[in-house]
């Protein structure tokens, strides 16, 4: 067992929904390498399941993707574990849909192509990482 798979179950996962293979497997590698565990998965429906078993602490959701659209994906998310962050993306600039979006709960909001260093920031500025959460809390007294 590596010191990696030793901190495992204290790393904060995302949960990247993106029917674009090649998108997924560059925010696996980016998110990964910043010390987060990255799930990821093609469509809402995988989304939820993923969401029922492992309890992301946060989601970084495509609009568009096969079988339910992202709203509805939020919504289910929203509703089944009202506690999980999510982060939208998409391919277009569409304000209804990202008004919506932000009423049913996502926190932030990404266009295609988006800043990855941005998206990063983002992610941690949402889910810090546990010792980077225990290194803020102890800067602020």
């Amino acid at each position: 067992m590596t010191d990696r798979d030793k901190t495992r179950g204290t790393e904060r996962k995302i949960l990247i929904v993106d029917d674009q293979r090649g998108i997924r497997v560059l925010l696996h590698d980016i998110l990964e390498d910043a010390g987060y565990c990255p799930l990821q998965v093609g469509n809402g429906r995988q989304a939820l399941e993923v969401i029922d078993r492992t309890s992301p602490d946060l989601v970084l959701l495509d609009m568009k993707i096969p079988g339910m659209d992202g709203l509805e994906v939020l919504n289910e998310i929203k509703t089944k574990s009202p506690g999980t962050k999510v982060v939208i993306m998409t391919a277009f600039d569409d304000s209804l849909i990202k008004q919506e979006a932000f009423k049913k709960g996502a926190v932030a909001h990404f266009s295609k192509p988006f800043d990855i260093q941005e998206l990063l920031e983002t992610v941690k500025k949402e889910t810090p990482l546990i010792e980077e959460a225990g290194i803020n809390r102890h800067q602020k007294r």
